[in-house]
């Protein structure tokens, strides 16, 4: 995990000193909210529907325990006692007063965190796949490549005003584990034929009003390279982005109206013009960067346990939530254990103070030290021996987060929604509380199998619906909620944007909906098919038909 040094610490400690004036200014009347307003989103402080959110930011997802502690702390301290887990694997607060944001950024920078560039137009928190290090299938670990991704867009002074902002995800193993092709940037880690590793680079993803899948900017780019080349991609936006109208300002917008051959024309004549050296890091300073991510100490363990096996037998509620949310690892001996925060009845991806501090007392015991937040508002403990599992069940049990359903139907992702966000134009969270209600049967989720349910209040898309096999998003019709349907999305490899089946459902109308489309795709599907695979197989008109039939 990496650490600051001495630059980062007088940076952060600094910033925080400037922010404080700016606060004291706009208590004071000095600044007008309109002046304060691009001050406040430089340090991730958002107005929202009834109060501030502060949004943390968390680099690749990666927490230690010192960090979710503190984070505990400050949300019993400064907000309501619990924290929101975010599709860009940050954490955000919900309801700090503005005169406690100083005092929250300075507590922050005791454990090495902030909120910069967690808004604004600039290069926002850089994702990746919450399982890296720890899989045998990836190239290697993508970390150090967003640690240096976030040094470099820190601050940058040539991207602090981008036209729109801008999210760059990582991956290195062939599934796709951080939706790199719904990004604006997305880096694939490649092995060359030659055997070398470097970065396939995508461009142009995003979701929002305008849903498109990225698209290949440069097959294969060595590692030394992917600094200055992203730096005469980001120029190319920077120079051509619509500054006119901010929902023509991404970047995808730029390439689809220009076209993927002309814009890698554009960054390819730009580059041409550069020094690589002049924003290279140099190969000691990688090293360096990488060294910070080295495995931990493993202990020499067999691949199986005789107690883990034992409690399988005998535990079914254990051997449920194994087969679900826990991860082989590619280490003997380990596993790689996913904690769900969609319980039944929870709004998805929340999280208390009490079970911050549980997962970080749980982390020092079984999983060096070490949390991660996924971009699916959920949590990893990436080093957890099986001998341990079944211990760890038992004291995620007792405090409601051994709900054994990642990546069924209950495991929603769902923006704040009208419950808290200026912009939204309908509630999420009781969309999601309701399907979760539906389906609670355990036996019932395990027998409809994966299924990526995704709920957005508006068009922003913030719950990444145009890429859930189920999409669900929230508008307002006649002074009513209103709730269309998408099929078909996907998020990985495979990506795919959903599409619209028809008109939208009140809330109720939604969920029988929901039920009956479900029940037509247990009857339908063939050995081994997901939700996505029969949807693939038959179409969308059997489901419009079924989805349809009794609205």
């Amino acid at each position: 995990m990496y650490r600051y040094d001495e630059f980062d610490h007088q940076f952060v400690r600094g910033r925080t000193a400037q922010f404080r004036t700016q606060v004291e200014r706009r208590l004071d009347g000095r600044l007008t909210e309109a002046e304060f307003r691009p001050l406040r989103l430089m340090n991730g402080l958002y107005l929202q529907l009834h109060a501030y959110m502060l949004r943390v930011a968390v680099p690749y997802g990666t927490l230690s325990s010192k960090q979710l502690r503190q984070l505990a702390m400050i949300g019993d301290k400064y907000d309501r006692g619990y924290g929101h887990i975010t599709t860009r694997q940050n954490i955000q607060f919900n309801w700090p007063e503005l005169t406690d944001v100083p005092d929250i950024l300075d507590d922050l920078a005791d454990v090495e965190m902030h909120a910069i560039q967690t808004s604004g137009n600039c290069i926002r928190n850089v994702t990746s796949d919450p399982w890296a290090g720890c899989t045998a299938d990836e190239i290697e670990d993508p970390r150090p490549t967003c640690e240096v991704l976030r040094q470099w867009s820190s601050l940058h002074p040539e991207f602090t005003f981008l036209p729109r902002k801008f999210k760059i995800a990582v991956n290195a193993a062939p599934e796709d584990r951080a939706a790199i092709r719904a990004h604006d940037i997305g880096i694939q880690i490649v092995k060359n034929d030659e055997g070398e590793a470097g970065y396939h680079v995508l461009i142009g993803g995003g979701l929002g009003r305008t849903p498109i899948m990225a698209q290949t900017l440069r097959e294969f780019l060595p590692r030394e390279e992917l600094l200055p080349y992203l730096e005469a991609t980001m120029r190319i936006y920077n120079r051509y982005g619509r500054r006119d109208n901010k929902y023509k300002a991404r970047v995808k917008i730029l390439v689809t109206e220009e076209g993927i051959d002309k814009i890698r024309a554009e960054v390819d004549a730009e580059y041409a013009t550069m020094t690589p050296a002049d924003v290279a890091v140099d190969a000691e300073e990688v090293a360096r960067i990488t060294a910070y991510f080295a495995a931990p100490e493993y202990e020499a363990l067999p691949e199986t346990d005789a107690d883990f096996e034992r409690a399988l037998e005998k535990n079914a509620a254990f051997a449920d939530w194994v087969g679900n949310n826990v991860v082989a690892h590619k280490q003997g001996g380990y596993a790689i254990v996913n904690i769900s925060l969609k319980p039944e009845g929870a709004a998805p991806g929340d999280i208390t103070c009490d079970q911050m501090r549980l997962v970080a007392d749980l982390s020092d015991k079984f999983s060096f030290g070490e949390v991660r937040a996924t971009h699916e508002q959920n949590l990893v403990m990436p080093y957890v021996r099986k001998a341990d599992l079944f211990a760890l069940y038992m004291a995620l049990s007792e405090n409601d987060l051994a709900a054994a359903n990642i990546g069924l139907i209950s495991d929603i992702i769902c923006c704040p929604g009208m419950d808290y966000c200026a912009l939204a134009t309908a509630r999420s969270i009781p969309i999601a509380q309701a399907i979760a209600e539906r389906f609670s049967d355990t036996k019932r989720q395990k027998a409809i199998g994966e299924m990526k349910i995704k709920i957005s209040g508006c068009i922003n898309a913030c719950g990444h619906h145009h890429v859930g096999h189920i999409g669900i998003l929230g508008l307002e019709k006649a002074g009513v909620e209103n709730y269309q349907v998408k099929l078909g999305g996907d998020a990985t490899q495979t990506a795919a944007v959903g599409q619209v089946t028809g008109k939208g459902f009140e809330q109720d109308d939604l969920i029988d909906a929901i039920e009956r489309m479900v029940d037509y795709y247990l009857d339908t599907k063939e050995d081994g098919e997901r939700f996505l695979d029969t949807y693939r197989r038959v179409g969308i008109a059997p489901f419009k038909e079924v989805l349809y039939g009794a609205a």
